[in-house]
């Protein structure tokens, strides 16, 4: 298997939940899709493929914003707008056709534990497979770090879990709200004004967080100090997984290649703004006649051929969705034509119920 590979060469059982009524959206007339299933838990019954999910696509409601479709769907907005190229995310219209980026490939990371790629702001948990039980994987969409306040990239592990956890800044970020004109507390109690939320998961790098938030619309988005914000519902559900000692492995990668049902797929996702690193030497690298030498080894053994020219094409207008690049023939658009349409209402068995959630950005 060839695993998820980054393009920069150089570089137990689950608690299960009561399925939630589908809140629906008031329906569109003529349409009458079935409803999407959770989009948070799969099974992974085949260990040589790399992908989960399946892409789908719903329609919007007259009143939609992406913020709101992003909740519904357990996606983040960058996810979205970066799969709806030239839609208005505040004004996407009645009737419009959506991608929901809910296919994935996995992370070039060891499969155990918490692993986040920042490029994708999504976050994958491995728990621990029973003898003779197919790995499980979930996912969820992530905030991370604003320029200025990047989250880490490496290694370390959960070393505390709290509920309704007390928030005190630090001195970095108290003295950035002085810049404008706030007096942040050096304590902020649990409770509605809490930005960490109901749940918090501390790091053995300190300072640094993984935890729940009390303004929803910033998941997905880079909008924290540093810390890994989910949606409240996908951090309470992850608290139950977890444990203290789990693995959390953080990666940034761009650009993710991995094998689906005999097929080499790429996923691109953009480069974050303050990445360092060189991406056009990088690119370049990967398409030199080394790095390909090393993946035409894998192809040939599944006799299959590769489209350079679809990787640098998907590479340099990436939407963040898995297409197959060992066939000439295809596109983001025959991909989208052979999604799955689904109703625009809350997934059967979503995390969320449905209510609560007000739009902004984290202090």
């Amino acid at each position: 298997m060839l695993g998820a590979l980054s393009l920069l060469v150089a570089c137990g059982s689950a608690p299960q939940r009561q399925a939630n009524a589908p809140v629906v959206v008031p329906p569109i007339a003529g349409i009458d899709e079935p409803y999407s299933l959770s989009t948070h838990r799969f099974e992974i019954a085949d260990a040589t493929s790399d992908m989960i999910g399946e892409l789908r696509v719903t329609r919007a409601s007259n009143e939609d914003t992406f913020t709101d479709l992003a909740r519904r769907f357990n996606v983040g907005y960058e996810e979205l707008v970066r799969a709806n190229p030239g839609v208005d995310p505040w004004l996407p219209r009645e009737g419009r056709e959506i991608v929901l980026p809910t296919q994935h490939l996995l992370p070039n990371a060891p499969r155990e534990g918490i692993v986040i790629n920042l490029a994708a702001m999504r976050l994958y948990y491995f728990p621990r497979a029973e003898r003779g039980e197919p790995q499980v994987v979930y996912t969820f969409p992530i905030g991370i770090g604003r320029v200025g306040w990047a989250t880490p990239v490496g290694s370390t592990t959960v070393t505390r879990m709290t509920r309704n956890p007390t928030w005190r800044p630090g001195p970095g970020v108290r003295a950035e709200h002085a810049k404008d004109g706030e007096t942040l507390p050096a304590v902020v109690p649990p409770g509605p004004d809490n930005p960490l939320g109901t749940r918090a998961l501390y790091l053995g790098w300190p300072s640094y967080l993984i935890h729940g938030t009390n303004k929803p619309a910033g998941v997905g988005l880079r909008s924290s100090h540093g810390c890994i914000r989910l949606f409240p519902e996908d951090i309470e559900f992850l608290y139950e997984l977890v444990r203290p000692g789990v693995k959390v492995t953080v990666v940034n990668q761009p650009f993710v290649f991995g094998w689906h049902s005999g097929q080499l797929y790429m996923q691109a996702f953009d480069v974050l703004e303050d990445d360092p690193r060189d991406w056009k030497k990088a690119q370049q690298k990967l398409l030199s006649r080394g790095v390909a030498a090393k993946i035409q080894r894998d192809l040939k053994s599944r006799g299959a051929s590769i489209d350079w020219d679809a990787v640098s094409r998907f590479s340099h207008a990436p939407r963040g969705l898995p297409v197959a690049i060992s066939r000439a023939d295809v596109s983001y658009e025959s991909l989208i034509a052979g999604a799955t349409r689904v109703r625009n209402a809350l997934p059967i068995g979503a995390t969320w119920d449905g209510g609560g959630g007000s739009p902004g950005q984290e202090p």
